[in-house]
This record gives structure tokens, sequence and C-alpha cells, in this order.
């Protein structure tokens, strides 16, 4: 796992990819539970069938909290997330896509002897390789002497 490494040893410019997590009906009713977002595009299957989509289509938050969470984010490195930027939702998202997320380090920047923040452009694709959301998202992450 990546992230594993300690911060003087990530390299700006290294990418990987992330396991797939497919996006079910249960995950658009509870998100909108969770949120309280129940715009009739992602709930309503009437009305969406009506929409230039065709179909409910997966909200953009919760592409972003699965996309978060297909990040590797090990306790032994990393201290918090501290900032998600530059959001972009690119395509619709339907029940039944399989999402993964392309990373790669942007920038590291030191932040004490203790602690760096390092920076991650990411792409959110589909099963067809499409761009669905892209964003920036800096961590916080402890400094480990290497093992």
């Amino acid at each position: 796992m990546l992230l594993a490494i300690p911060f003087d040893d990530l390299q700006t410019g290294t990418r990987w990819t992330s396991r797939g997590r497919t996006i079910t009906e249960a995950d658009i009713v509870r998100f909108a539970g969770i949120s309280g977002d129940w715009f009739p595009l992602h709930t309503d299957q009437e009305y969406a069938a009506r929409t230039d989509y065709g179909a409910r289509i997966a909200h953009g938050m919760l592409i972003l909290s699965v996309a978060t969470g297909l990040i590797p984010l090990p306790p032994e490195t990393i201290l918090a997330l501290y900032a998600v930027d530059r959001v972009r939702f690119t395509r619709p998202v339907f029940i039944g896509d399989t999402l993964h997320v392309e990373m790669a380090i942007a920038r590291k920047r030191s932040r004490g002897s203790d602690r760096g923040f390092v920076t991650l452009a990411v792409d959110v694709k589909n099963q067809r390789d499409e761009t669905v959301a892209a964003f920036s998202s800096t961590l916080l992450v402890r400094r480990l002497a290497a093992q």
C-alpha cells in the first residue's frame, strides 16, 4: 500500500489504482437518508426516466465519499484528511456502475519534523475507464523513519 510508505520516501508523480466498488440502489437510498438529499433525479425512478439521463443517478457527494473510501489510508501513516479541492463531476454514475480511483502524488510539503502534507490528484473512473469525477485530496501524513 503506497501511503504506508514514510513521508520522506514518497515520490511526486507516483501513481496507483484502487480496487473497484459497484454502486447499488441501496447505496443511493442510504445516502439520501443520511444526507437528507432526496432530489428526485436520485430517488424517483419515474422522474429520472424523463430526464436527459433516462434513469436515476448517484449523488455527486456519494461518488466523492465512495472515492475517498477507495483511497488507502493506513493509520500508521495517515493523520487526517486535510482538504478536498477542485471537485468536478464529469459524467453520471448509474446504479450498477463499478468505480475505481486512479491516484498520483501531485505535491509534497513538509510541516515540521514529524509530519507533512501529501496532495493526491484523483480521477474516479467507471468500468468503461471513463472519468466520472476528479478532485485533489490533501492528507496530513506522519513522518516515520524508514524501517
